[in-house]
C-alpha cells in the first residue's frame, strides 16, 4: 500500500521555524504544511489590512518561506499553509517574489472565497443573540471556515505553494490526501480517516511532547531541542505519526491521545466543512519508539454549514503595572489598587480589575499591582495606564518597574452559514524571474 509522508511546519503563528527546516532537509516530505492561524489572529490580520491594502497576512511568512524553500525544492516537498490569513492574494505575491529571489522554479498559488463580510450582515452571532449589521461600524471581519475544494484544485493546477486564509485546520492536511490518493469527496470513511491526521498534526509540537510536558508526571527529553511531527499516511487512511530521529520530544499514546481529545466536544461527531468525522472508535497502537500507529476514524456527510469567525472592535484595553517590594509591600500594593479605584471612579470604564500579583504568597517579598479596563474610548484607556504610572510619586512608597499598555480590543463572534454562499477559488500565477 502506497503512502506519502506529511509534516507539520507550524502550530501557530508563533512557532519555532527551526524544526520546520529540520523537517524540509530530513523529512522526504510529499507536503509541509504550516498552520498559523487562530480567530483572535485572523481578525488582527483583517485589521491591518484596513490600515494597508497590502497587508494582512502573517508577518512570519517571508521568514519561513526563505527558511525552507531551498530543502523543499530540492526534495519536490509542495507547501499548503493559512499564512495568507486575511490577505492570501497579497501573501501569494509576497510567497512568488521570495521564490523569484531565490532562483527558484515553483508555482504559487492563492486559496480565496473565506472572507464573507460582504453577506454577513443578516447572520444571527451566537454570542450577541443579533444580526451582526447591528455592529455598524464596530464590524471589521467575518472570514468563513472553508474545506479542501480551493486547495485541492490549486494542487490539481500543479501549484508548488499553496496559500489560502481562513480554512478548517485539519482540511489543510486533508486537502493533499485527497489530491495525492483520488478520494472520492462523499467517501467519508476516508475523509474521517484524513481529518483526524489532520487533526494530530495541525498543533505541531503538541503532539510530540510540547504543551504536553509536566516534569514529575510527564517527562519530556531533551524538551529544548524539540522535533516537529509528521504522518505516514497510507491510501485507506490509516497513519503512522513520528517525527524525526535524533529531535527531542517524543510521540506517544500518551501524547496522542492528548491531542486527540483537544477541542473535541463529540467525538463522535467532529463538525468539519468537508465531513462529519468520528472520531469516537479510533485505535492508538505504539508500534515502536516514537511510532503510533492511528485508525479506526470514520465519518459521514457534513451539515452543509460553514462556521464564521467574525471579528468586531469592543473598545480599549488600558493596563499598567507596578512592583512594591519589602516590608509591609501588601499593604502598599493594596493602598495603590484603592488609590486608583477612587482615581478612575468616574472614567468611561465598562470592565476594570485589579490584582496583587504574589500576595498569596507565605510572607511575600514583592508584589506586582496589576491594573486593567476596558474602555469605552481610546482616551479613557489611556488615562487608566497613565494613573498607574502616575504611582511612581503620587501613590504609596517605593513602587518601582511600571509597565503600561494601551491597545483596541478586537473582539470574537461566530455564527453559521450555508456552505453554497461561499464560493472557493484557487488561483495560480507563475513566477516571473528577472532575465539572465
Amino acid at each position: 500500500m502506497t503512502t506519502i509522508r506529511i509534516g507539520a511546519g507550524a502550530g501557530f503563528q508563533g512557532d519555532r521555524i527551526g524544526p520546520a527546516v529540520d523537517l524540509a532537509e530530513r523529512g522526504g516530505l510529499d507536503f509541509l504544511v504550516f498552520e498559523c492561524l487562530a480567530e483572535r489572529t485572523i481578525a488582527l490580520a483583517q485589521q491591518a489590512r484596513l490600515a494597508d491594502p497590502a497587508a494582512g497576512f502573517d508577518p512570519r511568512l517571508e521568514r519561513r518561506l526563505r527558511a525552507v524553500l531551498p530543502a523543499c525544492a530540492k526534495a519536490g516537498t509542495r507547501i499548503v499553509t493559512n499564512m495568507g490569513a486575511a490577505n492570501p492574494r497579497a501573501a501569494a505575491a509576497r510567497a512568488r517574489a521570495v521564490v523569484a529571489e531565490l532562483g527558484l522554479d515553483l508555482k504559487v498559488a492563492a486559496v480565496t472565497g473565506d472572507d464573507v463580510l460582504d453577506r454577513i450582515g443578516g447572520q444571527v452571532l451566537d454570542e450577541t443573540g443579533r444580526p451582526a449589521r447591528d455592529l455598524g461600524a464596530r464590524l471589521i471581519s467575518a472570514n468563513a471556515y472553508i474545506g479542501v475544494g480551493g486547495i485541492v484544485a490549486a494542487l490539481a493546477q500543479g501549484a508548488d505553494i499553496v496559500i489560502c486564509g481562513r480554512a478548517s485546520d485539519p482540511a489543510l492536511f486533508l486537502a493533499p490526501l485527497v489530491h495525492h490518493f483520488g478520494w472520492a469527496m462523499d467517501d467519508w470513511t476516508r475523509l474521517g480517516r484524513g481529518t483526524l491526521v489532520g487533526h494530530l498534526l495541525e498543533c505541531s509540537a503538541q503532539i510530540t511532547g510540547g504543551y504536553f510536558a509536566d516534569p514529575g508526571v510527564k517527562d519530556v527529553p531533551g524538551l529544548a531541542h524539540l522535533g516537529f511531527p509528521l504522518a505516514e499516511v497510507a491510501e485507506d487512511g490509516t497513519a503512522v505519526i513520528t517525527k524525526l530521529p535524533g529531535t527531542g520530544g517524543l510521540v506517544s499514546r500518551a501524547t496522542c491521545t492528548e491531542q486527540l481529545l483537544y477541542e473535541i466536544h463529540d467525538p463522535a461527531r467532529y463538525m468539519q466543512p468537508d465531513v462529519i468525522a468520528d472520531f469516537s472508535g479510533v485505535t492508538l497502537d505504539q508500534i515502536g519508539p516514537d511510532r503510533v500507529r492511528v485508525a479506526g476514524a470514520g465519518g459521514q456527510a457534513p451539515s452543509g454549514l460553514l462556521k464564521v469567525s467574525v471579528g468586531y472592535r469592543d473598545g480599549w484595553l488600558g493596563e499598567g503595572q507596578i512592583s512594591y517590594a519589602g516590608a509591609n509591600c501588601v499593604a502598599r500594593g493594596e493602598l495603590g489598587l484603592e488609590i486608583l479605584d477612587e482615581r478612575l471612579r468616574e472614567a468611561a470604564i465598562l470592565e476594570r480589575r485589579g490584582d496583587l500579583i504574589g500576595a498569596q504568597a507565605e510572607a511575600p517579598r514583592e508584589v506586582r499591582l496589576r491594573y486593567a479596563a476596558r474602555c469605552a474610548d481610546r482616551l479613557t484607556a489611556q488615562s487608566v495606564a497613565e494613573e498607574v504610572e502616575a504611582l511612581y510619586l503620587c501613590g504609596p512608597a517605593a513602587g518601582g518597574g511600571v509597565t503600561t499598555t494601551l491597545r483596541e480590543i478586537v473582539a470574537i463572534a461566530s455564527t453559521l452559514m450555508p456552505a453554497g454562499q461561499v464560493p472557493v477559488r484557487a488561483e495560480l500565477e507563475e513566477v516571473q524571474h528577472a532575465p539572465a
